[in-house]
């Protein structure tokens, strides 16, 4: 019964995340078909509500290039069909010939997915319900822009709130981050590798929540384009916007810190007590940082709480006996300049807020400097492998 309820409940959950583009998909189908057979006066406009079902579909990403998607491939498919049936009959091979051929030009036009469906799938009805001498491929191309554009329509009124969309995504991109800088945290006050392993594990499976997000953030963005109630969003949408490269930096940084970590502690090198207090209060200043979006603030308190926390890495504070140590407080710095980015500010603004690592002049040197060494596979920053 456990299990009956979990699966219950996650279907519910999907549910709930798509029930308002399903409530669009309904509205457009039956207001297209509204539309093309009183006001344009079509007597079997079949494509005007399959077209805005496929052109809103049960996500909110990508309509607008849905809509057109959607009437090239009618147009394709349609043409292709009128143009064959007519010569060659219809019949199991002529199917098989025309799909092919409508599908070939689809693809030669365009590689969206949508146009090549759409160019089949119209090149089928053509060849078995709707035949050339039933109507003219023009009308079902009008059809087609007919449904498109009511299914924008119903879309631009009764929008989701693009807010809500980059939020929810943001939350989960967020906590993947902040919760693993406590578990190194936990991994390093206990010495224990095998836990610093299981959040390296973790974050290699982080990629899909970053693509999440992004995609939230199209999503929004084209929301904010096509509903003029919500238009006020926009300024709000480009916070979420200008974090969301930093807060993936800062995740592959991460990566690379929780593989250095395993490595020290693998080694028995000693890391500074400090390193500890120095990831909880990043993974605090990360869940400031959603906090202060979440209310349309400026992050300027998660700013001065990663400076507070980057004032610990002074070499004095901080140094490290090997090479993976030294690499951990290199990859400190730049999860705080990540960070510092994702509020907003340039990265030369970033480098300069952090303290130098370096001792004073006549000091003796310290063991982890500003670029500390590393091997091929640590590249921290702007590696597309961390």
């Amino acid at each position: 019964m456990g299990a009956v309820r979990d699966a219950v409940g996650r279907g519910l959950a999907r549910w709930r995340g798509a029930a308002l583009p399903i409530v669009h998909c309904a509205l457009s189908a039956g207001l297209a078909w509204l539309v093309a057979s009183v006001v344009i006066g079509h007597q079997r406009p079949f494509f005007a509500p399959i077209a805005a079902v496929v052109c809103l579909g049960v996500s909110l990403g990508q309509r607008l290039r849905r809509v057109g998607e959607l009437v090239v491939g009618v147009s394709v498919g349609v043409g292709v069909g009128d143009a064959l049936i007519g010569w060659i009959g219809s019949g199991p091979w002529q199917i098989a010939l025309v799909v092919a051929l409508a599908m070939s030009a689809a693809v030669l036009l365009d590689g969206g997915s949508v146009i090549a469906l759409q160019a089949g799938s119209s090149a089928v009805l053509v060849a078995t319900l709707l035949p050339p001498s039933e109507g003219g491929g023009f009308d079902r191309m009008i059809d087609a822009l007919t449904g498109g554009l009511v299914g924008l329509a119903v879309a631009a009124l009764l929008p989701a709130n693009p807010i809500t969309v980059a939020q929810r995504q943001l939350k989960v991109l967020t906590n993947t981050l902040s919760s693993t800088l406590r578990n190194l945290a936990e991994a390093l006050d206990e010495r224990d590798g095998v836990k610093a392993a299981g959040v390296l594990a973790e974050l290699r499976t982080s990629q899909t929540t970053i693509d999440d997000y992004r995609s939230a953030l199209q999503t929004g963005t084209e929301i904010a384009r096509i509903a003029p109630i919500r238009w006020r969003s926009k300024d709000r949408l480009g916070r979420y916007h200008t974090a969301a490269v930093p807060v993936d930096y800062a995740i592959r940084n991460t990566r690379v810190l929780a593989r250095r970590i395993m490595a020290a502690l693998k080694a028995d090198e000693r890391i500074p007590d400090g390193v500890p207090e120095v990831l909880r209060n990043y993974a605090d200043a990360v869940d400031r940082l959603r906090a202060e979006l979440e209310k349309g603030k400026d992050p300027a308190g998660t700013r001065e709480a990663v400076r507070d926390a980057a004032r610990q890495l002074t070499a004095r504070r901080l140094a490290g006996d090997g090479l993976s140590s030294q690499v951990v407080l290199g990859q400190i710095r730049s999860v705080a300049v990540d960070l510092l980015q994702a509020t907003g500010v340039s990265r030369s603004e970033a480098m300069e807020a952090l303290p130098p690592l370096s001792r004073p002049a006549g000091a003796e040197s310290p063991a982890a400097g500003s670029a500390p060494a590393r091997g091929p596979e640590d590249q921290p920053g702007r590696t597309n492998r961390p």
